[in-house]
């Protein structure tokens, strides 16, 4: 969870006060990451993203099927229905309410199976990145890396988001 920006001044000099080290700037290196430009770049966001649209696109051509039957179902009721007899028309109502019924649990399941898959996906590559920024900070002996959300300025000198994504370039493999 990113820190406030009104609190991350403070809390760097506690951390710094805790640890018996005095709190001057030149001692310490501090980096900054811009997150969505880290996640949108990565080639695992856009392996992830194809996924997710390959398993949508074949969900909705399910549904989108179970639809056409239900209004042609309905097309007919509204065609032929004064010439059926009572009990063709009731069976036929009875279709296609059950028909409705089922399609909208299925909409509704399908919504909520592609929130999932949208947060493991999410979460999956959260891991990712952060593991790669460990990587980098221990790498180049970053003490502090902050989002840069949460940021009012900072120099591009400290911002290491390009290494963070030619890295997460570097560990993508493809499926």
């Amino acid at each position: 969870m990113p820190v406030p920006r009104r609190l991350l001044a403070p809390l760097l000099g506690l951390v710094l006060a805790a640890l018996g080290a005095p709190a001057t700037a030149q001692d310490y290196v501090v980096a900054v990451i811009d997150p969505n430009r880290v996640v949108e770049q990565s080639p695992q966001y856009e392996a992830a993203r194809r996924e997710l649209q390959r398993e949508l696109g074949e969900r909705e051509q399910k549904l989108a099927s179970q639809q056409t039957e239900l209004d042609e179902l309905q097309k007919k009721l509204e065609r032929d229905g004064a010439l059926m007899s009572q009990e063709e028309l009731q069976r036929l109502q009875n279709d296609i309410r059950n028909r409705d019924r089922r399609l909208k649990y299925a909409q509704s399941e399908a919504r909520e199976e592609i929130t999932l898959r949208q947060n493991e996906l999410r979460t999956k590559l959260g891991k990712q990145v952060e593991e790669v920024v460990t990587e980098l900070a221990k790498e180049r002996n970053i003490d502090l890396i902050v989002s840069g959300e949460d940021v009012f300025y900072f120099s591009k000198r400290i911002d290491i988001s390009n290494d963070v994504v030619e890295r997460m370039k570097q560990k993508f493999q493809p499926k």
